[in-house]
C-alpha cells in the first residue's frame, strides 16, 4: 500500500511537471512543443481536465481551429460545474468564430451565457459573431447575385456570338455566290458587222432551200402530167 500511495504521488508529480513544461512553451509562443507537452500530460493522466485544456489552447495558438473545437467538445461532459461549462464553451465559439463558422459560434457562445449569463467577453463576442454571420450571408447574395449577372452576360455573349456566326456564314455563302457567277462563261458580244453577216447567211440559206423545195414541186408536177397522157 505505501509503494502504491508513493507510485500515485509520484505519477502526479511528473504530471505537473510536463504542464509546466508546456506551458513554458505555449508562452514562448511555440505551440507545437507546448501540445506535444500536455498531450503527454494527458498520456500519463488521462483524466487531467487542465492538460486537455492547455492542449486545446495550443492547438488554437496553432490555428488549427477546427480541431480545437473537437477538443474543446470532447470535455463537455468532464466539467463539473457550469463555469468550467461555460469556459469550455466560450473557446468552442471563438475557435469556430476563428473558422468562420458564423452560425454555430453564435450558438456557442449562448450555450456559455446560459452557464454564466454575466460574462461581457462572450456577450461582446456573441455580438461580434452576429455581425460576422450577416457580412458573410450579404457577401454570399451579392456573389451570388454577380453569378447570376455573369451567366446572363455570357448567355447573350453566346447569343451574339451565334448570330455573328450565322451573319458571317451568310457573307461566305453570299461571297461564294458572286465567286461562281464570276467563273462562269461570259457570253462573247456580237459586233453589228458580225450580227449583219449572220443575218445574211440565214436568209441565202433559207432562200436556197425554198428554191430546193420550188424544184421537187416541179418535178413532181411534170410527172403527172405526162402519166395523164
Amino acid at each position: 500500500m505505501i509503494m502504491l500511495m508513493a507510485f500515485i504521488l509520484s505519477y502526479g508529480q511528473d504530471e505537473r511537471k510536463v504542464i509546466r513544461a508546456g506551458i513554458k512553451e505555449y508562452e514562448k509562443g511555440d505551440f507545437d512543443d507546448a501540445e506535444v507537452q500536455f498531450r503527454k500530460a494527458e498520456s500519463l493522466n488521462h483524466d487531467s481536465y487542465e492538460a486537455e485544456f492547455n492542449t486545446g489552447a495550443a492547438l488554437y495558438g496553432q490555428k488549427k481551429y477546427e480541431e480545437t473545437a473537437r477538443q474543446y467538445q470532447s470535455m463537455l461532459d468532464q466539467a463539473d460545474d457550469g463555469e468550467k461549462t461555460a469556459q469550455i464553451w466560450h473557446n468552442i465559439g471563438n475557435s469556430l468564430l476563428e473558422a468562420q463558422q458564423y452560425g454555430p459560434s453564435i450558438e456557442a457562445y449562448k450555450n456559455a451565457l446560459r452557464k454564466n449569463p454575466s460574462d461581457m467577453d462572450t456577450k461582446y463576442n456573441l455580438a461580434y459573431a452576429k455581425q460576422k454571420l450577416e457580412e458573410q450571408q450579404q457577401q454570399q447574395q451579392q456573389q451570388s447575385q454577380e453569378n447570376k449577372n455573369q451567366g446572363e452576360n455570357n448567355k447573350d455573349q453566346n447569343t451574339g456570338q451565334q448570330d455573328k456566326n450565322k451573319e458571317q456564314q451568310e457573307q461566305q455563302q453570299q461571297d461564294q455566290d458572286q465567286q461562281d457567277q464570276q467563273q462562269q462563261p461570259v457570253p462573247r458580244q456580237i459586233s453589228k458587222e458580225d450580227a449583219q453577216r449572220m443575218l445574211d447567211a440565214i436568209q441565202h440559206q433559207e432562200k436556197e432551200v425554198k428554191e430546193k423545195v420550188d424544184k421537187k414541186k416541179a418535178a413532181v408536177a411534170k410527172v403527172k402530167t405526162e402519166k395523164d397522157w
